[in-house]
């Protein structure tokens, strides 16, 4: 089974099918059909196209300033929500500033492609409180993981990382080293593993030999997905932990992929569950149809499919009351895709390292989002001999070629 959301327990039973309305309101102004006619899928991600690479690199960017931005700010007694709302903001700011030219005579849609989380601790992540409801104040120790994504022009970049909380510049130790140290590691494995021809299996069993290493343990029901235009998880996926209740099938990696490469560590058995805490992250299923009932329902779901077609958002970016009335019909019958958050065991701790990462037509890597190494002093090592090795070689840089035009796939790859 192929699970489309990260994070997420196992699916609620599908309810009987719904008598379709003929003035079937969740297909008003839907955009899906308008971004099939207007462009053929295969052009619009073929990486060939210079603009494309380009796009990429700048919603990458974004991403990275924002990150970098949001860990300066993580001090103790900082509110969690208080991060979300600026790393939102900081992302709307810097991609007002960017491709403000028209094209076709259409504006260039740009802003979050994944709104800003802070999970602290044990929270396994998607934790973007309403701000009437946010009761997480970070404290020194905390181990807290952002999690954020930018768009531009619906090509993505999400990063994620996790940063000790502290009022000092003292390293992590014990477990939390350890945690943090096996969610880096396996992050860094994992760009050297991303190639054409890789496996997913193989980059799955590599996260397990890291965790094992480390004393800690995949988080399950985690996917990398495959990123196109306008989609954040499109049908290749990657496995945090393979389990009989969490399989996919086999895929390697080709020529064009662009991927987002997210791995969780936790100290614990893995296994987050669900509390009492509010999903406020969603995206819209374009698959699914029905006509709603409530006035707010509807109002609510013309206002995030004009704002969010595609892409996931946060009840945090409208009117939270009517946000939080209209988008319990739409979810009753399946409208919205959920985000919920998750949680391991109270005394446990989890880390997470994401990146963005493409395969350009030359074969070249371009990882378009990167975070810091964490600030963390781990007693545990890689023993594993061929993956200390790997861990061991230099990314390779490929230098800018002057006057080249085409083929936007041959800049630089970052680091």
């Amino acid at each position: 089974t192929t699970h489309r959301r990260r994070l997420l327990p196992r699916a609620a039973p599908m309810a009987p099918n719904e008598e379709k309305d003929d003035d079937d309101v969740s297909s008003v102004d839907v955009d899906e059909e308008e971004h099939e006619v207007e462009e053929d899928e295969e052009a619009m991600n073929d990486l060939n196209n210079a603009d494309i690479v380009t796009k990429y690199r700048c919603a990458g960017d974004i991403a990275n300033a924002v990150l970098s931005a949001l860990i300066e700010l993580i001090k103790p007694g900082v509110r969690a929500v208080e991060l979300c709302a600026q790393g939102d903001a900081l992302v709307e700011e810097a991609t007002a500033k960017v491709y403000n030219v028209k094209k076709d005579g259409k504006k260039v849609d740009k802003g979050s492609a994944f709104p800003t989380c802070v999970s602290v601790n044990n929270c396994c992540g998607h934790y973007s409180p309403l701000i009437s409801e946010d009761d997480v104040t970070l404290a020194e120790g905390d181990v807290v993981k952002i999690d954020l994504g930018v768009h531009v022009d619906g090509y993505i970049g999400v990063v994620a990382h996790t940063h000790l909380c502290s009022a000092g510049d003292a390293p992590a130790t014990g477990r939390k080293a350890d945690v943090m140290m096996a969610a880096w590691t396996a992050t860094e494995l994992a760009h050297r593993m991303f190639k054409e021809g890789a496996k997913n299996t193989e980059i799955t069993d590599m996260i397990g030999k890291v965790a094992a290493a480390y004393k800690c343990t995949p988080l399950e029901g985690v996917l990398s997905h495959q990123m196109k235009k306008h989609v954040i998880d499109a049908n290749k996926v990657i496995i945090n932990k393979a389990s009989a209740e969490h399989t996919v099938k086999e895929i390697s990696v080709d020529k064009g992929d662009v991927f987002s490469i997210d791995i969780v560590m936790s100290t614990g058995e893995g296994k987050p569950k669900l509390t009492d805490k509010r999903t406020t992250v969603f995206k819209r299923d374009v698959q699914e149809k029905y006509s709603l009932k409530m006035k707010a329902s509807r109002a609510f779901f013309s206002e995030v499919n004009a704002r969010f077609p595609t892409l996931p958002f946060t009840l945090r970016a409208g009117d939270e009351r009517a946000w939080r009335m209209g988008v319990v019909e739409c979810v009753k019958h399946r409208l919205f895709i959920e985000y919920p958050v998750l949680y391991e065991k109270t005394e446990e701790l989890v880390a997470q390292v994401k990146f963005t990462a493409a395969v350009l037509p030359s074969g070249n890597i371009a990882r378009t989002t990167t975070s810091p190494p964490p600030n963390a002093t781990s007693e545990c090592k890689l023993e594993d001999e061929e993956l200390a090795t790997l861990l061991a070689t230099e990314i390779a840089s490929k230098k800018k070629k002057k006057n080249k035009k085409k083929g936007g796939g041959d800049k630089e790859d970052k680091e």
